[in-house]
């Protein structure tokens, strides 16, 4: 299976090296020298770590034939993406993998049926589960712990403890965050949230 673990942001100096926003709290793992990456384009890779180090809270990565500032600014928004095994589960249990949690059914603390995790929205501020609702509507609930308490993948089950007005037609659904734009830059200070 194929997970994305960061997204190639602007070119850094002159020597090749590029800033990435990770999307993988395990960027030791994932993004460490040596690693082969495929890209999204496809075209752009695959692509070899070769070097990587952290400036002004920036991971900054140089790859195996990206010598100059023009090579690596032809890599930017490029995505890189690992190969995994679909049964890995990160070290920290109470992380999860976007792919462990789609399609897992998500119901109240009371047990009533909200609807089934489509996927999950990275945004700058914090990430989002998007939740196809039973009635077809979208529904977007911030991926913090006092609202999503418990992700239990042997039952496939979310269970939400919902402020008043998450859950209810009409209300914003997003919190804080909904609707912000990030630049590229912002997006790559980000925290990186849940593992991807």
């Amino acid at each position: 299976m194929q997970l994305v673990v960061a997204r190639i942001g602007r070119a850094h100096g002159i020597k090749g090296e590029v800033t990435v926003e990770v999307r993988t709290d395990e960027p030791e793992l994932r993004l460490g020298p040596g690693a082969v990456l495929a890209t999204d384009p496809a075209s752009a890779g695959p692509l070899t770590i070769a070097a990587g180090r952290v400036h002004s809270g920036r991971l900054l990565l140089r790859f195996e034939g990206v010598r100059d500032r023009n090579a690596a600014e032809a890599l930017r928004n490029t995505l890189l993406v690992a190969e995994i095994d679909p049964a890995e589960r990160p070290e920290d249990p109470e992380e999860f993998y976007d792919h462990q949690l789609e399609d897992l059914e998500v119901v109240t603390v009371d047990g009533a049926v909200v609807g089934r995790i489509e996927s999950v929205a990275h945004l700058p501020a914090q990430d989002l589960l998007v939740i196809r609702g039973a009635d077809g509507g979208e529904v977007l609930v911030p991926f913090v712990s006092e609202i999503v308490p418990e992700i239990d993948l042997d039952a496939q089950r979310a269970v939400v403890d919902p402020p008043p007005g998450l859950l209810d037609e009409g209300e914003p659904q997003a919190g804080p965050a909904e609707g912000k734009a990030g630049s590229l830059e912002e997006e790559a200070r980000a925290d990186p949230g849940n593992p991807r």
